[in-house]
């Protein structure tokens, strides 16, 4: 079975042990390492589900490693079969079944007809790193089990990767939230796409988040989320450099000669750092790069030649003015603070909203000093709009933050990504 190990990454392990620990096969931790505990919970799993453990992974195992991995399988009804019965076979709900499928009636048996069943385990993993490649399977899952929800691209990042945005409700209240910014805090788009599954599974359910009513919030408020703004830097610092990549040479030399870069790397994948390539007090910023010893592309705080230099800034620059935000949120790590003034141009109700986001999440208000202050999206946002924008810092320490950190991350942030929509 330890053939298994052969062609794949350590992410992509990561990502089979963190299923296993989802389904209740494997209680060890899933940290990319396939050793006798992983073993063991992969032949429970192919037992349990009609395959022979052997030695080389078969197309078996893998189709249904794969079914649950997307979250959702096909089913054609038999004959007489109601969907609750459907619904007790797979552990879900039939609400679940019928929002996965728009136009099926509950009590209409229509044997033959082909269905699509989500399971009752959760799609985003959040025990694991979050690759891009785990968070595009996950928005295309997301989006098969509940296809009310809109998912689009903003744009391309500098290696082609997509900038999906995902569209929550219909209200006229429209607000933004976006996440990884900078690649070694890709903890925030974990964040970002757990809050987007729960509140699309609470939507269906009618069940409230944190006592608020998310059927009448979807009604009243539209959030569009973009969870990896950095798509190529995320890549670089969980997967590592690729002797494929474009940009090889000048990465390692902008690095200073390492190729390690799982530990420093903030920028995209041409060292332009994109909070600071926003078109806000962006001169002060590059005048200001010569103090902190930035000489050009780097791991951070570079500001590129120019304000939105960087089709991954411009992208979300573009996507925001194609709006009218109430106000954004743009997730960053680590300190557990809110950011929320700009110059002198910070709108008057900013202080109050600042106050009732420090309330739920226990983060507090500040302000940023220093080339921090300069070229930043929020910065960028409060500028051109006139309008609330807020940097919020989750967790505590050293980034990347750990993922064991989740749990406390997410329990701090909800208050503030419900009440945002709605302030």
């Amino acid at each position: 079975m330890r053939a298994l190990i052969q062609g794949l990454s350590e992410s992509e392990i990561m990502e089979i042990q963190g299923l296993l620990i989802r389904l209740g096969y494997y209680r060890g931790e899933a940290d990319g390492k396939f050793g006798r505990l992983t073993e063991q919970a992969l032949a429970g799993f192919q037992r349990s589900y009609g395959a022979t453990p052997e030695e080389v992974i078969g197309e078996d195992t893998c189709k249904m490693l794969w079914k649950f991995l997307q979250g959702y399988d096909t089913y054609t009804i038999k004959p007489g079969e109601i969907i609750d019965s459907v619904a007790v076979r797979f552990s879900t709900t039939a609400n679940r079944i019928l929002a996965a499928n728009p136009g099926l009636a509950e009590d209409v048996r229509v044997e033959g007809q082909n269905i699509v069943v989500p399971y009752g385990i959760n799609v985003v993993d959040t025990n694991i790193n979050y690759t891009y490649e785990i968070m595009e399977k996950n928005i295309q899952s997301l989006r098969t089990r509940y296809p009310f929800i809109e998912v689009g691209t903003a744009g391309k990042s500098v290696l082609g990767r997509y900038l999906y945005y995902i569209k929550l409700g219909s209200g006229p209240r429209e607000v933004f939230y976006n996440g990884s910014h900078h690649s070694l805090e890709w903890i925030t788009s974990v964040l970002l796409m757990k809050f987007v599954e729960n509140y699309s599974k609470a939507y269906v359910d009618g069940t409230a988040l944190e006592r608020r009513n998310v059927r009448d919030m979807w009604r009243e408020s539209t959030i569009y989320v973009m969870p990896m703004v950095n798509p190529d830097g995320v890549d670089l610092v969980i997967n590592g450099l690729q002797s494929g990549n474009p940009y090889y040479n000048d990465l390692i030399r902008w690095n200073k000669g390492s190729k390690n870069f799982s530990r420093v790397w903030q920028a995209n994948i041409r060292g332009v750092d994109l909070n600071h390539n926003y078109d806000a007090s962006w001169s002060m910023s590059k005048a200001a790069e010569g103090v902190y010893g930035i000489t050009g592309p780097g791991p951070t705080r570079f500001s590129g030649t120019a304000p939105e230099s960087e089709p991954e800034s411009r992208a979300v620059a573009d996507f925001t003015r194609k709006h009218a935000f109430r106000l954004v949120l743009a997730y960053h790590s680590q300190g557990e603070l809110i950011y929320w003034t700009y110059s002198d141009k910070t709108p008057l109700e900013s202080s109050r909203i600042v106050q009732h986001f420090a309330r739920v999440s226990g983060y507090k208000p500040d302000q940023t000093s220093g080339i921090a202050s300069y070229g930043g999206y929020k910065d960028w946002f409060i500028d051109k709009f006139g309008k609330p924008g807020f940097t919020i810092e989750v967790g505590r320490g050293t980034n990347p933050l750990p993922i064991s950190q989740f749990s406390k991350i997410y329990k701090d942030n909800i208050g503030i990504l419900l009440m945002a929509a709605v302030i």
